[in-house]
C-alpha cells in the first residue's frame, strides 16, 4: 500500500474509438480530498463501455480508461472520507449518491447531481485527472469508476462498502446491470403479484428485469428477442414466454398485435433493454390503454429520438425512464446484496465467461456472441 504516493500499475486504455484498448503501465495519482483509490480485484465488460468506445456515446471521450461494473478493495483515502476506510471491500458507483443535493433529498429519484458535471467530462470533482500514461500524458476517467485498471480513484459519493463474505468476482455486476434490470422491475415500475410484462432484449438487464418481476409473482413474463439461443436463459430466469419477432409471429402480424394478443388488451408494464428506438416504440405501444407503462432503460446512441402518436399517451400510456434501476448506491446496495446471500437474487448465473484481465479485448468480443452474458476479468492476471 502507497498511501498518498503514486501507484503504477497496469490498466487498459482507450485512446481512440473503434481501436482496441492497449493494456499497459500507467500511473495512478493519491486521492485527494473526499476521493477513494481502490485496488479494483474484477470487472466486468458491458455493453455500455462497448457502446462507448464504439465512439457513438455523445459524452464518449478519449484517451479513457472505461470500465464501470467493478468491486474491489480501498488501498487508501483523502482527507475528510467518512463512509470508507482502506481495506473495506467496496463496489464502484457510476450514479452517485451525496445523501445531501436537491435530487439525493426528494426521494423521488436516484439522480444526484453532485458529481454529474464533472464526471460526464472525464475528470474528477475538481477537474483533474488521477491517471497518466508512461509518456506523462492525462488520461481521462469513465462514469466516475474507470475500473479497467488495477488501481482507480473515485470520489466519496461514487462508492460503497459491502461485506466481504460476499464474492468480489460476482458482486462485481451490482455495480451495473443485475441492479439496473431488477430495481427498474421492483423500483421504477414497481411491478406487483398479477402483472403482466413484456422485456424487450434478453442480456443481463433484460434478464434481471425478468427476475425481478418473478420475483414480485407477475403473472406473464414475456421476453421478446431475435436470438432463439436467450430462450433457455429466459426461462432459468423466469420468463413464461419467450416471442422472437423474426420467426413467431403470422403473417402480417406485428410484435405489438401479438403481445396484445396474448395479454389480453396490452401488457401492464414494458421493458426496453435495447437502446432501440423503434423497439422503444413497439413496447410503449404494447402497453395496456388506460394504465401501461413502457420503462426505457436501453441507451440510444446520440442523436436518436422516440416517437408514437400523442394519442397513445391520451389513451393513458406512461413512458418512463429508468437509470441504475432506480436504484440509490450507497442506502440500496446492502439489501441486494443480503438478497443474492438469501438466494433471493440471481448473480453468479450472469457469469458466462471468466478471463484474465489482459485478455480484455477478447471480452469484447465474447459480447457479441450469444452466449455471452457477462465476462468477468480477474485484473490479478
Amino acid at each position: 500500500m502507497s498511501p498518498g504516493k503514486p501507484i503504477k500499475c497496469i490498466a487498459a486504455v482507450a485512446y481512440e474509438a473503434g481501436k482496441p484498448l492497449t493494456v499497459e503501465e500507467i500511473t495512478v495519482d493519491a486521492p485527494k480530498e473526499h476521493e477513494v483509490r481502490i485496488k479494483v480485484e474484477y470487472t466486468a465488460v458491458c455493453h455500455t463501455d462497448a457502446y462507448t468506445l464504439s465512439g457513438m456515446d455523445p459524452e464518449g471521450a478519449f484517451p479513457s480508461i472505461l470500465g464501470h461494473e467493478g468491486a474491489g478493495i480501498v488501498e487508501s483515502v483523502g482527507d475528510k472520507v467518512t463512509n470508507v476506510k482502506p481495506g473495506d471491500h467496496v463496489i464502484a458507483l457510476y450514479t452517485a449518491e451525496c445523501k445531501e443535493c436537491k435530487f439525493c433529498t426528494s426521494n423521488k429519484t436516484n439522480l444526484c447531481s453532485s458529481v454529474r458535471a464533472t464526471q460526464g467530462k472525464g475528470v474528477m470533482p475538481d477537474g483533474t485527472s488521477r491517471f497518466h500514461n508512461a509518456k506523462g500524458e492525462k488520461l481521462l476517467h469513465f462514469m466516475g469508476c474507470s475500473t479497467f485498471s488495477q488501481y482507480t480513484v473515485v470520489a466519496d459519493v461514487s462508492v460503497v462498502a459491502v461485506t466481504p463474505e460476499a464474492p468480489l468476482e460476482k458482486i462485481c455486476l451490482l455495480g451495473c446491470g443485475v441492479t439496473t434490470g431488477y430495481g427498474a422491475a421492483v423500483k421504477t415500475a414497481d411491478v406487483q403479484k398479477g402483472d403482466t410484462v413484456a422485456v424487450f432484449g434478453a442480456g443481463t438487464v433484460g434478464l434481471s428485469v425478468v427476475q425481478g418481476a418473478k420475483a414480485r409473482g407477475c403473472s406473464k413474463i414475456i421476453v421478446v428477442d431475435i436470438n432463439n439461443q436467450k430462450k433457455q436463459w429466459a426461462q432459468d430466469f423466469g420468463a413464461t414466454d419467450f416471442v422472437n419477432p423474426k420467426t413467431d409471429l403470422k403473417e402480417g402480424q406485428s410484435i405489438v398485435d401479438k403481445l396484445v394478443e396474448i395479454t389480453d388488451g396490452g401488457c401492464d408494464f414494458t421493458f426496453d433493454c435495447t437502446g432501440n428506438t423503434s423497439v422503444m416504440r413497439d413496447a410503449l405501444e404494447a402497453c395496456h390503454k388506460g394504465w401501461g407503462q413502457s420503462i426505457i432503460i436501453g441507451v440510444a446512441a446520440a442523436g436518436q429520438e422516440i416517437s408514437t402518436r400523442p394519442f397513445q399517451l391520451v389513451t393513458g400510456r406512461v413512458w418512463k425512464g429508468s437509470a441504475f434501476g432506480g436504484i440509490k448506491g450507497r442506502s440500496d446496495m446492502d439489501g441486494l446484496i443480503s438478497d443474492y446471500r438469501d438466494g433471493k437474487l440471481k448473480v453468479d448465473e450472469f457469469v458466462t465467461h471468466e478471463r484474465p484481465f489482459t485478455d480484455i479485448n477478447a471480452a469484447f468480443e465474447d459480447l457479441h456472441h450469444g452466449d455471452c452474458l457477462r465476462t468477468v476479468l480477474d485484473l490479478s492476471k
